[in-house]
């Protein structure tokens, strides 16, 4: 059985070249090899999971993409989960214009 790849953890390794009929493998996947590997971010590594439904303005989508992790106090190193929330698109520029504020009244307590 293969390992998974030491840079993005997700895909198994590939076999680099056989000596005596046995594989040796590389430490990369084929797609962190050629670098395609992308780290993942911290607030995913702490175990938060992005939604499909912003949280400031309750809009849902069927595409991931339209949502990013923002950090309410603005510290990108504090991944605790009442510091994150997902928004969309949209309210991301809405903030950015109002200086990156998250006003009181606008969180909903996760719990």
């Amino acid at each position: 059985m293969r390992r998974l790849c030491k840079e993005c953890g997700l895909r198994p390794v590939a076999v680099n070249y056989y000596k005596a009929g046995k594989p040796y493998f590389r430490s990369k996947c084929d797609h962190c090899a050629r670098g395609g590997g992308q780290e993942r971010p911290l607030w995913h590594l702490s175990g938060y999971k992005k939604k499909d439904v912003c949280d400031k303005c309750g809009f849902k989508s069927r595409h991931p993409e339209i949502f990013n992790v923002f950090y309410i106090d603005g510290n990108l190193r504090n991944n605790k989960v009442t510091n994150l929330k997902t928004i969309c698109a949209n309210c991301q520029r809405v903030l950015h214009q109002e200086g990156m504020k998250w006003r009181q009244g606008d969180l909903t307590p996760d719990f």
